[in-house]
């Protein structure tokens, strides 16, 4: 399911080439994003962009065709994880208890906070060079434990 902003996201990248993407060429840009998420995680930011393309199977031409600098690729793998955590809310909130989705997702916010440690730098450097990216990421993160707590406060099982 495509969400909102990591289309946003997505669509700002096709811009650089001004049409769509073929299918094989989103299955490639798709698989640097999911490696250059582990690769960040292992290395932090510095992670190598050669070891991305590398481990993505494709050439650092096709990563710098889908992501021109470092920080491009920062600002898809950041709003493709934000736009994961929310859409966690609403899942967490269909499946159990207001109290135990509330609960479980904050944990999930502690974990996605935690592993972002190595791409702080980055992250600071692009979410301050790019306003609407903090406060749309923001926005979300907001609106989806607003969602959260007030179907705890509202079948009672926390105080408003």
């Amino acid at each position: 399911m495509a969400s909102e902003p990591s289309a946003i996201a997505e669509q700002k990248a096709e811009a650089v080439d001004a049409k769509p993407l073929r299918a094989d060429a989103r299955r490639n840009r798709d698989r640097l994003v999911e490696v250059a998420v582990s690769v960040f995680a292992e290395r932090g930011i510095d992670g190598s962009l050669e070891e991305i393309a590398r481990r993505a199977g494709v050439g650092i031409g096709t990563l710098y065709r889908h992501f021109p600098t470092r920080e491009h690729l920062v600002e898809v793998v950041y709003r493709r994880e934000v736009e994961a955590l929310c859409a966690a809310a609403g899942e967490l909130a269909q499946k159990h208890p207001s109290d135990v989705a509330l609960e479980q997702w904050m944990q999930r916010f502690v974990d996605y906070i935690a592993t972002k440690r190595g791409l702080a730098t980055s992250l600071r450097i692009v979410l301050t060079t790019n306003s609407t990216l903090f406060s749309d990421t923001f926005g979300r993160v907001s609106q989806a434990l607003r969602q959260l707590v007030e179907a705890a406060v509202a079948d009672g099982t926390i105080r408003g």
